[in-house]
C-alpha cells in the first residue's frame, strides 16, 4: 500500500478551514474590547512571531538550539540603528532587519548545522553570547548596558503614528504576524516542509532518497532567522528601545517555554503559548514579582508530564472526547 499522501489529500491539507479564521477574528476583536491592553497585545503578537520562527526549526525541522535570540537581537539592533541614524521609515527598515538576521542566520547556520547533539546546543548558545558581548562593548554604537536609545520611527505608511496607547503598534504587529503565518503555513504544507519533516524523523532515509539534508536544514535556518529578525525589528520599532537582553539566554529559554506550553510543531502553538506566557507574566508579576515564575514552571511541568502536545494537545483531546460522546449518543438514539 502506498503510504504517500495523494494529490487530493495534499490539496485538502492546504485548503483553508473556517476554524483557522477564529484566532484572527479574536485578535481583531481584542483591538476593540481591550483598548487599554494594546501595548501588551502588540508584545504578545511579537513573541508569537518569534516563537513561530523557532517552531519552524524545532517543531518541523527537529533542530534544537539554545541561541535563537541571536537572530531576534540582530533584527532588533538593525531596526534600532537604522531609526537612530536617519532611516525612520518603518516598513523598509523592518524588511532590512529581517534580511540582516537572515544573512547572519545563513553564516551561523552553515557552521552550527555541521554539528549535532550537545555541540549544536553549545554553538547556538555561543553565537548568542558572542553577540551580546559585542553589543555590550560597542558602547558608542549600541549604547552598551544602557541600551540603544534616541530612535525616531516615522508613521506607518506616512499616516499612522506610533501612539502611547499602542493602537498602531498592535495593528502593525498583527499584519506582519498574519503575513508570516501565511508564508509558514504554505511552507510547511509544501514539498519543502514535507521533506523537512522527513529529515526530522529519519535523516538517513532522506539522504538515501537523494535529499540534501544539510542544505534543506540551512534553508530552514535562514528562513527561521529572517522571521526572528522581523520579530526583533518589530520589538525595536514598537518599543523604540533596544536592550542587551535581546541577545540573552533568557529570551532563548522563554521562546522554548512558549512553544512547549502552546504545542511544538503546531502552527497555532506559538500563538497560544505566547498569549498564556505573556498574560501570566503581566498578571502574576504584579501580585508576586519574586514568585510568578513558580507558576509558569508548575504549568510547564504539568504540560510536559501529562500532555506533551501542549495546550493545543489538551484542546484536541477534549474535542475528540466530545466527538466520541456525540457518536455514542447518536448510536444510542438509533
Amino acid at each position: 500500500m502506498n503510504s504517500h499522501p495523494s494529490i487530493n489529500e495534499l490539496l485538502s491539507i492546504r485548503r483553508f478551514r473556517r476554524i483557522e479564521a477564529l484566532p484572527w477574528l479574536l485578535a481583531i476583536a481584542a483591538y476593540f474590547i481591550f483598548p487599554q491592553y494594546l501595548q501588551l497585545g502588540s508584545q504578545i503578537l511579537i513573541m508569537a512571531l518569534f516563537a513561530l520562527s523557532f517552531d519552524l526549526l524545532l517543531g518541523y525541522g527537529g533542530i534544537v538550539t539554545l541561541g535563537h535570540a541571536a537572530y531576534f537581537g540582530a533584527g532588533a539592533y538593525t531596526a534600532g540603528l537604522l531609526a537612530r541614524y536617519g532611516w525612520s521609515e518603518p516598513i523598509s527598515a523592518l524588511m532590512i532587519s529581517g534580511l540582516v538576521a537572515g544573512v547572519f542566520g545563513v553564516i551561523a547556520g552553515a557552521v552550527i548545522l555541521r554539528t549535532k547533539g550537545l555541540a549544536l546546543l553549545m554553538l547556538g548558545m555561543a553565537v548568542s553570547l558572542l553577540l551580546l558581548e559585542l553589543a555590550n562593548h560597542a558602547v558608542g554604537i549600541t549604547g552598551g548596558a544602557d541600551g540603544l536609545q534616541g530612535m525616531v520611527v516615522a508613521a506607518v505608511l506616512g499616516k499612522f503614528d506610533f501612539d502611547m496607547f499602542g493602537k498602531t503598534a498592535y495593528v502593525y504587529a498583527l499584519v506582519v504576524l498574519f503575513a508570516a503565518w501565511l508564508f509558514v503555513r504554505h511552507l510547511v504544507n509544501a514539498p519543502f516542509g514535507r521533506s523537512l519533516a522527513g529529515i526530522r524523523q529519519n535523516p538517513a532515509r532522506m539522504r538515501a532518497l537523494g535529499v540534501s539534508v544539510w542544505t534543506r536544514q540551512l534553508v530552514a535556518f535562514a528562513i527561521s532567522s529572517t522571521l526572528a529578525g522581523l520579530a526583533g525589528g518589530l520589538s525595536a520599532q514598537t518599543n523604540q528601545f533596544v536592550s542587551l537582553s535581546v541577545f540573552g539566554l533568557e529570551l532563548s529559554g522563554i521562546v522554548i517555554v512558549i512553544l512547549v506550553l502552546g504545542g511544538v510543531g503546531r502552527l497555532y502553538g506559538s500563538f497560544v503559548g505566547a498569549l498564556v506566557y505573556m498574560v501570566a507574566q503581566d498578571t502574576l508579576s504584579k501580585d508576586q514579582p519574586a514568585f510568578w515564575l513558580f507558576w509558569i514552571g508548575l504549568l510547564l511541568v504539568l504540560t510536559v508530564l501529562f500532555n506533551r502536545g501542549g495546550l493545543l494537545g489538551i484542546a484536541d483531546l477534549l474535542c475528540q472526547k466530545l466527538r466520541r460522546s456525540e457518536l455514542e449518543r447518536l448510536e444510542v438514539a438509533k
